[in-house]
């Protein structure tokens, strides 16, 4: 079935799990990173549904509340960008098989390339970023959310992280397709790379939290 014809989020897990193993160029790894994403602000929401409301907890519930709404949107938003990528990726493949025979079709073929390759590393960045502030959200909760799903603030942690660092490869791959002259080409690497450190920063906060209230040594 043509990408173009499915939703990823109507799919069960197995069937995007076939789809990402098969053949196809899109679902991959933006799309994965994507759904990584948004596991781990479903896990963040979980945390706090299971803190929410509980006396032991009562002075941080206002906190808690408010990261369970941000979570509740950002795990939309990221399923909304696995489609995006996998969408924009199935543009770049379509861009590919245009005719080039006449300078006309060279020129249309180069064009339409050269926009699904802008939107092929558009969208990634902003998986990045919605990652980010998943992984902010982990960071906060870890702390003072229920002790009892701790470490599923801590696995929330470690996906957002990784969702985050997918995400970046699928810029950096896209970006020397982009035309010379394109801002994103040049601005990109230095905005990964501070996306990168404020991710390593937060996730071993959030490790460091989780750690603690575990009780390892």
């Amino acid at each position: 079935m043509p990408l173009t014809n499915v939703q990823l989020a109507d799919l069960t897990v197995d069937g995007f799990l076939d789809r990402l193993a098969s053949s196809d160029p899109a679902p991959g790894g933006g799309s994965a990173s994507a759904l990584a994403g948004a596991m781990a602000a479903g896990l963040v929401g979980m945390v706090a549904e299971l803190t929410a409301g509980r006396e032991q907890y009562a002075e941080h519930d206002a906190a808690v509340r408010e990261v369970r709404a941000a979570a509740s949107e950002h795990r939309r938003t990221l399923m909304a960008l696995a489609q995006d990528d996998a969408t924009a990726y199935d543009a770049v493949v379509r861009a590919r098989r245009l005719p080039k025979e006449t300078e006309d079709e060279q020129a249309a073929r180069s064009a339409a390339l050269r926009d699904a390759m802008l939107e092929a590393a558009r969208i990634p960045m902003q998986i990045a970023a919605e990652s980010l502030e998943v992984l902010r959200l982990a960071e906060r909760i870890a702390p003072i959310g229920n002790k009892n799903a701790v470490s599923d603030a801590g696995v929330a942690a470690l996906l957002a992280a990784g969702s985050l660092r997918g995400a970046v490869l699928n810029v950096r791959i896209n970006l020397p397709y982009l035309a010379e002259g394109e801002p994103m080409r040049v601005e990109a690497p230095t905005e990964l790379a501070r996306l990168e450190e404020l991710a390593g920063m937060l996730e071993a906060s959030a490790a460091a939290a989780v750690d603690a209230r575990i009780g390892l040594p």
